[in-house]
């Protein structure tokens, strides 16, 4: 019985192979060229899934040249379009690691910037300068996010790529700032005030000069007052009352007052 069952998977595996050689591929006989170009218009045509296998097979077939060395750079921008974020920065790590003083090096290092970059709308208009709700982000996204455009602005400061990386760097830097004056806010309504205030100063030494400054500091206030420190209270109105002289948490420090 043992031996008609090892005969069976004998001649399942020769069927399996035998079918396999059977399958015919397109590309086996295009140079790189070819193969390159094919793998892009996949790409730009939405079908990212063939246009990685076809650039995988280019450096898989031709290890050496420019069209390979591309390809490894296209197929971490082909993951990042097919939603594939660790495969995509996996890519582009690697691209960077074996092409250090590559022309387009600066691209992964911006491609890395863009995978873990989350809200394209929100971007968009704050550049137009409206609103957006910028703490609605992955703190952990946003760091490695800040972090690889930081490269291109610092290393490539002349790259095609350096003006968008350094705006986006000042969206994240403001995402932060924000991020950070919310989690002082949710400390103080709960009344956990070091906490709040440990918080807005956090934020203030992190992330000066954002439109966040002006809610740490109010924060910082109203706790102080809720925990009778007036002398740090006073400290703290001092500075708000300086740089916002129509803030409204001045109104809301004396309505806390008046009710005690």
């Amino acid at each position: 019985m043992r031996r008609i069952t090892g005969l069976i998977a004998v001649l399942f595996i020769a069927l399996f192979f035998s079918g396999c050689s059977g399958v015919d591929d397109p590309t086996k006989n295009w140079p790189p060229e070819k193969l390159f170009k094919e793998a892009k218009d996949k790409v730009a045509d939405g079908d990212y899934e063939t246009g990685i296998k076809y650039f995988e097979n280019l450096e898989a077939r031709y290890p050496y040249g420019r069209y390979s060395e591309q390809a490894q750079l296209e197929i971490a921008y082909a993951n990042y379009k097919f939603d594939e974020p660790a495969l995509a920065i996996a890519a582009a790590d690697r691209f960077i690691r074996l092409h250090p003083t590559h022309p387009n090096v600066d691209y992964a290092y911006y491609l890395k910037g863009l995978v873990n970059f989350h809200g394209e709308k929100g971007f968009a208009n704050w550049l137009l300068g409206a609103k957006d709700d910028l703490s609605d982000r992955d703190p952990k996204g946003a760091l490695e996010s800040y972090s690889a455009f930081r490269e291109v602005v610092e290393r490539f400061p002349n790259s095609r790529y350096a003006e968008d990386a350094r705006q986006r760097m000042t969206y994240l830097f403001e995402a932060q700032a924000r991020y950070e004056t919310q989690v002082a806010r949710f400390y103080y309504e709960r009344s956990s005030y070091v906490a709040a205030i440990n918080r807005s100063k956090y934020a203030l030494a992190t992330y000066p000069r954002t439109p966040s400054t002006e809610d740490a500091l109010g924060i910082m206030a109203l706790s102080y007052k809720s925990m009778g420190m007036n002398d740090m209270l006073k400290d703290t109105m001092r500075v708000l009352t300086k740089n916002f002289p129509n803030s409204r948490y001045l109104a809301e420090v004396e309505a806390a007052a008046a009710n005690h």
